[in-house]
């Protein structure tokens, strides 16, 4: 069993981790922390295999806590800011999730941190679970399973996903979006458009079919479609 703690000011952050850690095998979690303070007063008294933990967070920031322990335990850091991924590395951690991250990228850390322990590692296929992902539409953070994406489009700032059920439009860019979705499940096919190969129902000159609605194929963009087709 791998014991974790939640290190996070934001309400939606630990519904994320947490959500994500009931998906993989024997992962417990003993503590939700709202600060690092009330995460230092836990662990004076308890140990834990894994932490998560967010950089900005109010009286006393991620980095500065972690200089506070003496024996720490493994740390996944879990921030919106990039630029802080150096800083994070000289501190020992063991991976630095980017702010928003999807299951995927979510269960090669935990395999890393706990790989470095000497614990058993979770092969994503044995874990026989849809991928998810949060992402935030006005205001909301909503979890998407991937395998009921159909296709984005990019729209300048914005993405669009059509899922079998409903449209989203988010405001992250395509390029950074299509990032977090599993590579082995999605092609891009245009400058603005990735498909999902398995929702195809029939390809027409340079337009895809899927559900009702029509792809177009980009020119640099058709050999990944081809292969699809063979």
């Amino acid at each position: 069993m791998i014991s974790y703690l939640i290190i996070d000011d934001e309400h939606i952050a630990h519904d994320i981790i947490k959500g994500y850690c009931d998906l993989i095998p024997n992962m417990q979690l003993m503590k939700n922390c709202y600060d690092a303070l009330e995460a230092f007063e836990y662990l004076n008294k308890n140990e834990v295999d894994l932490i998560f933990l967010d950089l900005n967070m109010p009286v006393l920031k991620g980095f500065e806590f972690l200089k506070t322990l003496q024996n720490p335990p493994k740390v996944i850091v879990t921030t919106a800011y990039q630029e802080f991924a150096l800083e994070g590395y000289e501190h020992n951690i063991s991976d630095y999730l980017l702010k928003p991250f999807g299951f995927e990228r979510f269960l090669k850390a935990v395999n890393k941190a706990i790989s470095s322990a000497g614990q058993k590692t979770v092969p994503s296929e044995k874990n026989n679970v849809p991928n998810r992902i949060f992402v935030q539409s006005n205001k909301k953070h909503i979890q998407l399973e991937t395998e009921n994406i159909l296709y984005i489009e990019a729209t300048g700032n914005y993405t669009k996903i059509i899922t079998t059920t409903e449209t989203i439009t988010i405001r992250e860019k395509f390029s950074a979006f299509l990032e977090q979705l599993p590579k082995n499940d999605f092609v891009q096919v245009h400058k603005s458009f990735a498909i999902a190969p398995k929702q195809i129902k029939s390809v027409e000159g340079n337009i895809i079919f899927i559900s009702n609605y029509q792809i177009p194929i980009g020119k640099i963009y058709k050999m990944n479609i081809v292969k699809f087709l063979k």
